[in-house]
């Protein structure tokens, strides 16, 4: 069993995290989730908005759901800074514990990319919702009590280390090592 950092080792991280780039950032992984407790990584993936991420559970049955029961469109992709994951977890392979489905080389704080803020990575263009992602007992299990709070701190708040929620407003192929950058500042 891998050995969590505690509050002291995650902080001394955060100089590291604030460095990520506001712009132009890399997609450093994408994992989906087939089944629950099930993870496959990615080299490349389709990204619709009818389907959310390609292969991955958000279509069969989501935790927020519109009024028809439908899988809410706002939860469709999970994206997490990797440099936070890479903290937290200590290795690359256990980054898909963390549930999410795109990790980032991105400045992905409030700041940076409020709500309505809209992102291409490779043909996809995303768009950043308003939803809170917060670390779960799920998370504490995997990578510690100390990585719950670290996450959920007024600094893990403000840079969203547990991750942000997006929808996908343009469907598409993304690729590992994709470009990552805001819509407006995107010239073809």
């Amino acid at each position: 069993m891998p050995t969590h950092l505690t509050m002291e080792q995650l902080n001394d991280g955060l100089p590291m995290i604030e460095a990520s780039p506001k712009d132009n950032g890399t997609l450093k992984a994408i994992v989906i989730r087939p089944a629950t407790e099930k993870r496959v990584s990615l080299d490349s993936c389709e990204l619709s908005p009818q389907g959310g991420v390609h292969g991955d559970n958000w279509a069969q049955g989501c935790w927020k759901t519109l009024p028809d029961g439908s899988p809410h469109p706002d939860v469709q992709v999970t994206i997490m800074n990797s440099r936070a994951i890479e903290l937290i977890s200590g290795d690359v392979e256990r980054w898909p514990l963390a549930g999410d489905q795109l990790f980032a080389d991105l400045d992905l704080s409030e700041t940076n990319l409020p709500p309505g803020t809209q992102l291409r990575i490779g043909d996809v263009i995303l768009e950043i919702t308003e939803i809170a992602h917060n670390g779960c007992k799920k998370f504490a299990q995997r990578f510690g009590t100390d990585a719950v709070k670290f996450v959920n701190s007024p600094p893990g708040k403000r840079l969203h280390l547990r991750g942000i929620y997006a929808k996908i407003v343009q469907a598409g192929t993304v690729r590992v090592g994709d470009i990552i950058q805001k819509v407006d500042q995107y010239s073809p």
